[in-house]
């Protein structure tokens, strides 16, 4: 987390800075890197610090991404591009969840398996292209991926502000209820309570959340009602998860975090909202900061 929140900053700053595919292209390579070594140690500090690396490098590439597609793509066209990757992105969990079973609990080898996946990744993303907006202003004398400007405006500040907010309740169900679902279930006297089961059904949830509100704000033409209508639909299964207080069965247990999941879909949707809130300067610093800051204040 803390390698997040520095990653997120500086990842930020340089994708305004030097460019949002070089920003892309390095993270990516970190975090792969970081990845495989972790398959290596056998000692616990190197294994946290390499956790930290992976966290820094792992900062950048939604963001980046996200930036990318803000600026390649119209308007029209911005929310279904966010649900696919989110929809992509959330894939790698579910992939994750099978990894596992198939290793045997080998975790060492899913550090190998990931990292490499990682490396994958790295080599299918080289034809991407740079931002042409990006490129159309970066030999212009303006300060770019300054990420103070964010306290020195009122207005500024009170926007990135507020984008970090409307994170808040996806972040919380993902980072807290579903995370720690297994004490959750403990307190609630429920037993036999998978907790990675519970994940890859919130994750598996969440690739339909993504893909509905892309859909459904592009159909509406408005990102904002879709926010209310997925914060309705987390609410309603914030309060049912908690019911579950006076006792209840696995089944509904992994029901709700499925809803939860559901409810979570606008991971991806509110970050392009984020995006497209300030200029290309500053575009970047706020897309990849914002999405890693909200991680660390719910947890």
């Amino acid at each position: 987390m803390i390698g997040l929140t520095i990653g997120g900053i500086a990842w930020g700053i340089l994708g305004d800075k030097k460019g949002r595919k070089s920003v892309l292209f390095g993270s990516i390579l970190l975090y792969s890197l970081a990845t495989i070594a972790n398959g290596f140690v056998h000692n616990v500090d190197h294994y946290t610090w390499l956790r930290f690396i992976a966290g820094l490098g792992l900062a950048g590439e939604l963001g980046a991404s996200i930036t990318l597609t803000s600026e390649l793509l119209p308007k029209e066209k911005r929310g279904l591009a966010a649900a696919i990757i989110a929809t992509s992105g959330v894939m790698g969990t579910i992939t994750a969840y099978i990894v596992f079973k198939l290793s045997g609990g080998d975790w060492r080898l899913c550090y190998f398996i990931g990292g490499g996946m990682g490396i994958a990744l790295l080599f299918l993303r080289v034809s991407v292209l740079e931002s042409r907006m990006y490129d159309s202003v970066k030999n212009i004398n303006i300060q770019r991926g300054n990420f103070l400007m964010f306290f020195t405006n009122w207005h500024r500040f009170a926007v990135f502000m507020r984008s970090i907010l409307i994170g808040l309740p996806v972040w919380y169900i993902i980072g807290v209820l579903i995370s720690f679902s297994d004490e959750f279930a403990t307190q609630f006297g429920i037993t036999g309570f998978d907790q990675p089961t519970a994940l890859m059904l919130q994750y598996a949830a969440l690739a339909f959340g993504d893909m509905s509100a892309g859909f459904i704000s592009n159909f509406i033409k408005s990102r904002k009602k879709t926010l209310y209508i997925f914060y309705g639909i987390t609410a309603l299964f914030m309060v049912l998860f908690f019911a579950l207080r006076g006792g209840g069965s696995v089944t509904n247990m992994y029901l709700l975090c499925m809803g939860l999941g559901f409810g979570s879909g606008i991971s991806v949707l509110y970050i392009t909202m984020s995006a497209e809130q300030f200029g290309t300067n500053l575009r970047a610093t706020a897309a990849i900061s914002i999405p890693n800051l909200v991680r660390v204040v719910c947890r």
